[in-house]
């Protein structure tokens, strides 16, 4: 596969103050399902143009932060704002919110009844008010950036995991996003695939997008993160530059975390 470099963009200025890269503020965030305590507090900032990994163990809070940036989960307590936008601001224009916040999930979430150029035009032409003609153009230029230029005209059903997985960025992109928020996108595809998604995202942040990105690929977070964040339990345990955090943890249950996951075939040897 095949993906071009893209060259940055200029400063598109939004009604809403968004311009850009836009800059992430999240600050003690608490979100709860019942007696179930999810997020305790979280807070962190993304910089424009930064790109920030969230690490750490299955349940600890990661997807739920990442769906409260965009109020797929609604945050009992705390203040996040994009831009200068503030999400939690109960007059808020969530729609006009999302219009500029990108999406990238586990499993994709294409339509499955439309083809491939269509799912790039759906909500450009709905949300953006792009003429068809418009919006195609911008599509096409997205997948080709993504290696699937080939693919428009196909179904998703057409395609492998890691095909619909960039269709998936690519449609993102096609809003011209100021935020992309990625949800472990590489979790549910084959191994030899998984190079594919994180070359573009490699790309993405060459160019200088935002990015905050809940992800295992402990070399990705390493290479390409300015900052990566260690949660567990609903907070934060450590953050800081990615080559201190991933390579010389201080916190003990980061450590701990980073053996397993860095060495998956270590096992003890069994009593002679």
């Amino acid at each position: 596969m095949s993906t071009q470099s893209p060259t940055p963009r200029p400063g598109r200025e939004h009604a809403d103050g968004l311009t850009g890269a836009a800059s992430v503020v999240i600050e003690g965030l608490h979100k709860a399902y019942g007696s179930l305590e999810v997020l305790k507090g979280i807070s962190l900032t993304v910089g424009a143009g930064q790109v920030v990994c969230l690490i750490g163990p299955s349940g600890s809070g990661k997807s739920t932060l990442l769906r409260c940036v965009n109020l797929l989960e609604t945050p009992q307590q705390g203040r996040i704002t994009i831009g200068d936008f503030d999400v939690t601001d109960p007059e808020a224009d969530v729609d006009r919110m999302r219009r500029h916040v990108g999406m990238v999930f586990q499993q994709f979430n294409l339509f499955p009844h439309l083809s491939v150029l269509e799912n790039c035009t759906v909500a450009q032409v709905k949300v953006l008010k792009r003429d068809r003609a418009e919006a195609e153009r911008i599509a096409r230029g997205n997948l080709e950036r993504v290696g699937l230029a080939e693919k428009a005209d196909g179904f998703p059903d057409q395609l492998s995991g890691g095909q619909q997985q960039r269709v998936a960025i690519a449609r993102a992109l096609s809003m011209d996003p100021s935020l992309m928020l990625f949800d472990e996108p590489t979790s549910a595809l084959d191994p030899e695939t998984v190079g594919d998604v994180l070359a573009i995202m490699r790309n993405l942040a060459a160019e200088g997008m935002t990015m905050l990105v809940v992800t295992h690929e402990m070399e990705f977070a390493r290479d390409v993160a300015d900052k990566v964040v260690f949660m567990d339990g609903g907070v934060v345990v450590e953050e800081g530059p990615a080559a201190e955090v991933i390579g010389n943890p201080r916190e003990p249950r980061t450590q701990a975390f980073l053996s397993r996951v860095l060495n998956p075939t270590q096992v003890e040897a069994p009593e002679q």
